[in-house]
């Protein structure tokens, strides 16, 4: 069976409150583009994330045919996956590439390693839907703030000598461990309402030299409380213990499986295995939170500085003209390969081992590939089967971002 290796997609786009609002979301912008689509951008809504994967909460559909991509797939998986990816990780694509645009603060979350989504899905199918981790990257589009990671423990130590903070540090102990840290972020996330408030509004009280290099918490921290409340304490999790990274477009960052993270604000691409499970302690509503002891024992320390999470871009051996950079996180379902073309330049990529998944994050131009010619423009979204090359040329310029195996 033959079919076409190379086609447009639309994708799906949700509607969380940490979203932007109207035509300030680049994830509702760039799903306005797809031709053919009946999705008009009303001003009073939040559009948070524009999902095109296979994954079936937010799925991408062949734009042709209105297919399911996941459907489309299970067509032809030879030719459309490749042996590579059928035999490492079945039927189906190993990743998930989205678009965020981040108003306030997702949740402060983890999500569970591959033995842990395991248990939790056998336990819990409805709220864990798969069995898989869910390790990620993020490229910024535009000034991207986050919390990631944790800090170096003796940046941390010092702020639990502050009086509000010494009930967690019961020891008093200046050397912490990162079994210190586990308790304390435990104590912390248990913590009733009225304490996290306390402690908030001591900790806002605080004066600036007592804080050191640790100072910027007294300008995030009404932020937070604006967006979540006085008495929410994932905001004492991210801003006394997790590192607080401002990232310019193009700089990336990883979040291994079991990383402690909460994006605050900005515009990316993400690209995560293919899973959506997540436990949330903070930073949303308590019926949404998840509990405060598994997340706690659940805790890694892999990531303890800014270096831990920062993942820098490397020339692709994939391109031919030297136009296309590859971010590679240290797990095997994909890499996330960026184009970027001048007025007039061209660029060829050899084709992959597996299927990639293209999206025009800014720009006009043309890919040729499998015999075609594809119009490019900022928001289309394209399939590529294993084993395509694929020449991309513009006049205006184009940034592209492509999600491979």
């Amino acid at each position: 069976m033959t079919s076409q290796l190379v086609f447009q997609l639309s994708g799906s786009c949700n509607n969380y409150t940490w979203g932007k609002k109207g035509k300030q979301s680049l994830a509702a912008q760039m799903y306005a583009q797809t031709p053919g689509t009946d999705f008009h951008i009303k001003d009073d809504e939040f559009y948070s994330e524009m999902w095109f994967g296979d994954y079936p909460d937010f799925p991408a559909r062949k734009l042709e045919t209105g297919e399911p991509l996941a459907k489309v797939l299970q067509h032809n998986k030879e030719q459309l996956l490749g042996k590579k990816v059928i035999e490492k990780f079945g039927t189906q694509l190993p990743y998930l590439p989205k678009i965020l645009s981040i108003a306030k603060a997702l949740p402060l979350q983890i999500h569970p390693n591959k033995e842990l989504a395991k248990r939790l899905h056998e336990r819990d199918p409805s709220n864990f839907t798969d069995p898989n981790h869910k390790p990620e990257i993020a490229v910024a589009l535009s000034k991207f703030e986050v919390f990631a990671g944790f800090k170096p423990l003796d940046q941390i130590a010092p702020l639990f000598q502050l009086r509000s903070l010494q009930q967690f540090n019961p020891e008093q102990s200046e050397k912490w461990t990162d079994e210190t840290l586990r308790t304390a972020t435990r104590n912390l996330l248990k913590s009733d309402l009225k304490t996290v408030k306390i402690i908030q509004t001591e900790l806002a009280k605080t004066p600036r030299d007592q804080l050191g290099d640790a100072a910027y918490i007294l300008d995030l921290l009404p932020r937070l409380q604006d967006q979540y409340g006085p008495e929410d304490a994932g905001s004492l999790v991210a801003l006394l213990c997790m590192n607080f990274l401002v990232f310019n477009p193009g700089d990336a960052i990883w979040i291994p499986a079991d990383g402690i993270h909460a994006y605050l604000a900005g515009d990316i691409v993400e690209c995560m295995a293919r899973s959506n499970n997540v436990l949330n302690v903070g930073f949303c509503p308590p019926g949404d939170r998840n509990n405060a002891d598994l997340f706690a024992s659940t805790l890694t320390f892999k990531a303890h500085s800014r270096d831990d999470v920062y993942l820098p871009s490397q020339k692709s051996d994939k391109s031919k003209k030297g136009k296309t950079v590859v971010y590679r996180p240290p797990m095997s379902e994909f890499d996330m390969l960026k184009i970027d073309l001048g007025a007039g330049e061209n660029e060829e990529l050899t084709g992959g081992d597996g299927p990639g998944v293209m999206i025009v994050t800014s720009g006009h131009g043309v890919m040729h590939a499998d015999g075609t010619d594809h119009r490019l423009k900022e928001g289309f979204i394209f399939f590529v089967a294993p084993d395509v090359p694929i020449k991309l040329e513009s006049q205006q310029g184009i940034q592209i971002h492509m999600a491979v195996v």
